[in-house]
């Protein structure tokens, strides 16, 4: 799993896309942060960073989805798939490898997003007057939301050789665990809307982001990136007999 964990950095980090998908994220953000008067915290006038935790989710809906969309389709195109194989790595390691490869780069991006909360702290009224553990849920929140979509993308990436379709499906599944869900909950009234909301990632995510480490929230988002892992096994080892 290391050996391919440490390919698919250096495959990132070695080139533009790496520093493209953190740049991209970093910029994004930090116009609705702080340039756009409508979210811009400057013209709140409180010590918070809802407005970036607000927009981050959706542009991980599309950069997630470009970070994943190459890790299986462009061994499926190239013919280096095979390659994989007959190395001498299970199935479990090629996925996990795969897998903790774009975990780290959407780590690398919080890290990076960080400048905005050390901002933050220093311009509160006194110093520091910003609530860190909401802070805290918040990042931790975004973490799993990122770590959910990176499982996704590595299915969509698993069942396809076009990088195109692999991203545009992503992006699709995304979106209705994130936003369709919720949206059709709100169509219901009574326990049905109720059962869909909490189906929803954004409501487990605005959960952590009170703050409140519930197991609840853990055990959905979990549950998602050990499915979407498992079925991008199962897909694997169709290949591979």
């Amino acid at each position: 799993m290391i050996s391919i964990l440490k390919k698919e950095i250096s495959s990132y980090l070695g080139s533009l896309i790496g520093y493209l998908v953190i740049a991209t994220f970093i910029i994004a953000t930090g116009l609705f942060t702080w340039i756009f008067p409508d979210s811009s915290v400057l013209n709140g006038g409180f010590s918070e960073l809802r407005s970036f935790f607000n927009i981050a989710p959706f542009v991980f809906l599309f950069i997630v989805p470009a970070i994943t969309m190459r890790l299986f389709s462009e061994e499926f195109r190239s013919g280096t798939i095979e390659l994989l194989f007959t190395k001498p790595l299970t199935i479990n390691q090629i996925v996990s490898g795969k897998y903790f490869s774009s975990v780290f780069i959407i780590g690398l991006m919080l890290i990076f997003s960080l400048i905005f909360y050390v901002s933050i702290y220093q311009l509160g009224s006194p110093v520091g007057n910003i609530d860190t553990a909401a802070v805290a849920g918040s990042y931790f929140g975004l973490l799993l939301i990122g770590a959910v979509f990176s499982a996704i993308g590595l299915l969509t990436s698993a069942s396809t050789n076009n990088q195109i379709i692999a991203f545009i499906v992503a992006v699709f599944i995304n979106f209705c665990f994130f936003v369709g869900i919720s949206s059709i909950s709100s169509l219901f009234e009574g326990s049905l809307s109720v059962l869909l909301e909490n189906l929803s990632l954004n409501y487990h995510y605005e959960a952590l982001g009170r703050g409140l480490i519930d197991s609840r929230n853990l055990i959905y988002m979990v549950s998602i990136i050990i499915f979407c892992l498992v079925a991008t096994g199962y897909r694997l080892d169709q290949l591979k007999k």
